[in-house]
């Protein structure tokens, strides 16, 4: 077990991150009693705690306070991966100004979505949406058959 959470430190790569707190679960003569022994590290030790199990089967134990940070520090990637789609797809309809786009596709999702929920966390088809507010809205958008109609015609 001691070589697979050190196989769990080499994946990650971070040589300063000590894994030291190792406990075992055994079994007592009550099948609802087990207890717990400290094979490595402290009870005081940093997270995660390796928690091996009476099948030999190894766990992680971290505090509700880790995994709050995780699921925040998730949903703020969840969120930074969409603004990087939207911010992508707006672009690639060539836009005249930007941030004029941007507001108004975080308005049309907010309508999407409703009052109570999270725009940024829906499922949206951002081609599609974008496609509806350039026919909406076709002033916010470069038209390049026309720009380039129009080159045409003066340089002839």
């Amino acid at each position: 077990m001691l070589k697979k959470i050190q196989e769990i430190k080499n994946y990650i790569g971070d040589d300063n991150i000590k894994y030291e707190t190792v406990i075992e679960v055994e079994n007592t003569q009550d099948p609802d009693i087990k207890t717990l022994n400290l094979k490595s590290g402290s009870w005081s030790g940093k997270e995660p705690w390796f928690v091996i199990d009476e099948n030999q089967k190894l766990h992680t134990m971290i505090s509700l306070d880790s995994i709050g940070n995780l699921i925040k520090n998730f949903q703020q990637l969840q969120e930074d991966n969409f603004d990087l789609k939207l911010e992508k797809t707006i672009l690639q309809h060539v836009p005249i100004d930007y941030q004029d786009v941007w507001a108004v596709a975080m308005d049309e999702l907010k309508k999407i979505a409703g009052k109570n929920n999270n725009a940024k966390s829906l499922n949206v088809d951002l081609e599609k949406l974008l496609r509806k507010i350039k026919k909406d809205h076709p002033n916010l958008f470069l038209n390049l058959k026309d720009l380039f109609a129009n080159q045409i015609i003066q340089g002839s």
